[in-house]
């Protein structure tokens, strides 16, 4: 299995047998929820759409999978979202196969999809990788592999001693307590340790601050996670560090 970080998206290529194209958290329609809450900005989902484009081009994988939250308001369905969202997937489908391992955002979400595009929200196996969205407790089927997820939106900020130097999507690496997600056993049945690849958003007005998700874990997968042995990646692959050097430093300060 090979890995390959795709920095325009981020997106994350697994190449085994298949060439599958992993993106998270599109969370189309946003703006709309942001304009609820006083911060007004013009759709930008034609841009998104066309970053996936460029990422679908470089790549040519044989499947593009989505790791959920393709939507953004729960539990209902906006006016923003009926109108942009068809038109994404039908653009998308004619560049490549795709799939949906739904989010906790996508009730309603079957509407937009084929029935066989629609994969089980406990996650699923493809050519030997783990894919969940990451907001429930994965299927068995997943102990023992690597689990690539979304719904984090891992953000870390990088400081100097003048002030805040990087702020930005993150890919978080580690291994998972196997007993505190219930598979204690099933790991060495399916050959080796369960491991977590958490995935930045692809919704570029999402992110969610790393260490804050360590000291209040909010998902089955953040609880679970062997943070002392976490190791923290740009989008485009550059490796920052161990998780504990970024804790050490107390980076996610405001400024």
């Amino acid at each position: 299995m090979n890995l390959e970080f795709v920095g325009d998206g981020p997106a994350l290529l697994v190449s085994n047998s298949q060439r599958v194209l992993a993106v998270a958290d599109l969370h189309l329609g946003i703006e709309s929820d942001l304009a609820q809450h006083g911060l007004h900005f013009p759709s930008r989902s034609k841009e998104r759409l066309e970053r996936l484009e460029r990422c679908v081009d470089e790549t040519d994988p044989d499947l593009l999978l989505i790791l959920g939250d393709i939507k953004h308001a729960i539990p209902f369905t906006t006016r923003q979202e009926y109108q942009e969202i068809p038109d994404v997937i039908t653009k998308l489908r004619t560049l490549v196969p795709l799939q949906v391992v739904p989010g906790n955002h996508d009730a309603g979400i079957e509407r937009f999809f084929l029935s066989d595009e629609i994969l089980p929200r406990e996650g699923v196996v493809i050519d030997g990788t783990g894919y969940v969205h990451g907001h429930m407790y994965p299927d068995n089927s997943l102990a023992g592999r690597l689990i690539v997820a979304g719904h984090h939106h891992p953000l870390v900020s990088l400081r100097d001693e003048v002030g805040c130097a990087l702020r930005s999507p993150a890919y978080v690496f580690a291994p998972l307590d196997e007993g505190c997600l219930g598979f204690a056993g099933k790991g060495t049945l399916q050959g080796g340790t369960t491991r977590i690849l958490f995935m930045p958003a692809f919704n570029e007005l999402s992110g969610y601050d790393l260490l804050r998700t360590v000291r209040e874990p909010f998902s089955p997968l953040s609880r679970c996670m062997r943070s002392e042995l976490a190791e923290v990646f740009l989008p485009d692959g550059t490796f920052i560090g161990p998780l504990s050097a970024l804790e050490e430093y107390g980076t996610d300060q405001e400024p």
